[in-house]
């Protein structure tokens, strides 16, 4: 078998799932096979390390916060050092990637990151999502996609919503610490189409001495009309969420006590904000060809109130600040493949241009006291746009094996303030993939990409950022389903990224350092052993190292090392179904020399569910089961309480992991 490229990918999306078999010539053919939980079978993907998730396995695992959802991603970890409300903290490949700036994140084709954030670039923040209407995760890892541009050296995931729902459902849950969250969602015929809608409540203390009280509330509204050879959608979303944050604390109070576990430095932190959009896409299908376009627009807005270093540059007001901005994004993609002969050799040719402008005004920096500013640090006026152009062959050589060769172009105009910088970039890439034999194939990747800097450091006076940071990256990988019901993939990669995005305690912000280079191993495997039976084992190991030595040391702090991740999902025994997963994150280094490093965190999530009738169903949630005294983080910097000495004292910064939480939830289908 062999992908059957865009053209089938359509068809696919009715199915609900993919793997498209050849005709003997090496030619796509049309026969689409349906799979359960993951669309990772030989022939379905261009490299070992790309996937898909189904809506089955997203539906019978439970999420502490949404943003878990990229946990599905083997071999990433998704946590959080401060509120609920903010974007999480996410970890792939040897990266602490901080809110996203390597990752990048798409629902349908609408991008999730963004650039010139006011807390850091790359800002992934998917509370915004209501996961019930997530129809599959589609995941790549790796620089070597010609469709993919910014931020995705380390991967991409895009989030697709279905178009419509096999049945309605409400659903009330009551957890720990006050956790409450509703959800009504529905799909019916309406004007020749489809129209689908959701809505989303939720409640949230969390064990925190100053209780969250997080707010939050989400809406999707979408209407499809068609079928998978001619159709379109159209979809609006808001969002809003106001919280409290009780960020990283230094270890060395919680030690003697000065501080609880769950105690904050200063009470006030937090944040507010909120997230409105409008999308398009269509698709039409013809005889050896297809068309695809999506344009969206989004409006939303951010203040966060940080304070990481307490009384270390202010020791009458403290160090708390406000990160701010209002943003309005645009951008327009389309895309156009067609299938060709040269030389008797059969081709997939696709070629697709992919827009955005980021408008942002203001976006502030303010040092505030209990939320109120009084001062200004800056405040400034960003204009950021880009058009990438891509294209790309795919070339059938045999039933055997086929070659993707890939050519991206970027540029992007940055403007602050009436300054203006310009930078463009070429991406080159390339594939090759051999099989299947005995129902294993392999893969040889390789591709260059990048990420782009915020605006306001590609342009100020002194020592400006680089516009564009470059990639290159390669993988050996093979997939295969040696045993009936088992999907296995194994890569080995690599990765150099031109300069590294490190966190600074003493702003809350990211600064740009050195070279450096990454390599790893992954296996995953997800293995169907009965109809009601599931098991996930997915294992990782990474070394992140800076490539220009400096007498401070060559390690990259906060580099992901290891990961492995156990899940068993079971369903249908009866009226009962359930599942457990057992995940651990490794230690870290946590500055240069590898002299501080961090704990490593393992933590339990369990379910079980009970069906109460036909349309009437009970599930219990359990989070951090093992109740583990572990960090979501751990950052090492200088900080000063209240009787410390003035240069204040360097030392490992953490946030723990939540006790024990429980949440049950009642759920009506209709």
């Amino acid at each position: 078998m062999i992908k059957s490229g865009i053209a089938g990918l359509v068809t696919a999306i009715a199915a609900g799932a993919c793997a498209a078999e050849t005709s003997g010539d090496g030619a796509p053919a049309a026969r689409v096979v349906v799979l359960a939980h993951y669309d990772n079978a030989v022939g379905t993907s261009d490299a070992a390390s790309q996937g898909t998730v189904t809506s089955s396995l997203i539906a019978s695992r439970p999420a502490l916060r949404t943003g878990e959802l990229l946990e599905f991603v083997p071999g990433m970890i998704v946590t959080q050092h401060s509120g609920d409300g903010k974007a999480n903290q996410y970890f792939l490949r040897g990266f602490n990637l901080d809110h996203g700036t390597d990752f990048a994140t798409y629902v349908d084709a609408m991008p999730v990151n963004m650039r010139s954030n006011a807390h850091g670039q790359g800002y992934s923040d998917l509370n915004f999502l209501i996961p019930e209407l997530v129809q599959r995760i589609d995941y790549k890892k790796g620089s070597y996609f010609a469709d993919e541009g910014d931020f995705s050296s380390a991967g991409a995931a895009h989030i697709r919503l279905a178009d419509r729902l096999a049945q309605g459902s409400a659903s009330l849950t009551l957890g720990s610490y006050g956790y409450q969250r509703g959800v009504l969602a529905d799909s019916l015929a309406a004007a020749g189409g489809t129209l689908l809608y959701g809505l989303e409540l939720s409640r949230n203390n969390g064990p925190w001495q100053t209780p969250e009280q997080v707010r939050k509330a989400s809406g999707t509204l979408r209407y499809t009309r068609g079928d998978a050879q001619d159709g379109y959608s159209i979809t609006a979303m808001a969002y809003r969420n106001r919280w409290n944050a009780t960020d990283q604390l230094p270890q060395r109070a919680v030690d003697d006590g000065r501080l609880d576990r769950y105690g904050s430095a200063d009470p006030s932190d937090g944040g507010d904000t909120s997230r409105t959009s409008l999308a398009w896409a269509m698709h039409q299908r013809r005889e050896g060809s297809i068309t695809e376009a999506s344009a969206y627009l989004v409006r939303s807005s951010l203040d966060l109130y940080s304070d990481f270093t307490y009384l270390l540059n202010d020791p009458v007001n403290g160090d708390q600040f406000q990160q701010s901005e209002r943003r309005t994004m645009a951008g327009f993609n389309a895309s156009q493949t067609w299938v060709s002969q040269l030389a008797g050799v059969n081709m997939r040719n696709k070629f697709g241009v992919q827009t955005r402008n980021d408008h942002i005004a203001p976006l502030g920096l303010y040092r505030t006291v209990a939320r109120r500013p009084i001062a200004t640090v800056s405040e400034d006026r960003v204009n950021q746009a880009s058009a990438g152009l891509y294209w790309e062959n795919t070339s059938y050589w045999s039933p055997a094996f086929r070659s993707i060769a890939g050519l991206r172009y970027d540029a992007y105009r940055f403007n602050v303030n009436g300054s203006r910088a310009e930078a463009h970039k070429a991406s080159p890439k390339l594939s090759l993939i051999f099989g299947p034999w005995n129902r294993t194939e392999y893969f040889v990747n390789y591709g260059a990409g990048f990420h782009s800097n915020d605006a306001r450091g590609v342009l100020k006076a002194a020592d400006p950022a680089t516009p564009l940071v470059g990639t290159r990256g390669a993988e050996l990988g093979l997939r295969s389903e040696w045993l009936p019901g088992l999907q296995s993939s194994m890569s080995l990669w690599t990765l150099d990224i031109d300069s590294e995005l490190v966190f600074a305690g003493d702003s809350g912000d990211t600064e740009a350092s050195r070279p450096s280079r990454r390599r790893g191993i992954e296996w995953s495997n997800h293995y169907v052993a009965a109809p009601w039976l599931l098991f996930d084992l997915d294992l990782s190991a990474s070394r992140a190292r800076y490539r220009r030595n400096d007498p401070a040391g060559n390690y990259v702090p906060e580099a992901l090392d290891k990961v492995a991740s156990f899940g068993v999902t079971v369903k249908d025994i009866g009226r009962w179904s359930g599942g457990f997963e057992l995940r651990y994150f490794g230690p870290r280094p946590l500055i240069e020399d590898n002299s501080v490093r961090s704990a490593a965190t393992t933590l339990a999530y369990g379910r079980i569910s009970y069906q109460l009738d036909r349309k009437t169903r009970l599930t219990l949630d359990g989070f951090n089961l093992f109740n583990r005294r572990a960090s979501d983080i751990d950052y090492y910097y200088a900080s000063r309480l209240p009787g410390e000495p003035a240069e204040g004292v360097s030392g490992v910064h953490v946030h723990p992991v939540e006790p024990r939480t429980l949440r049950l939830t009642l759920s009506r289908n209709f």
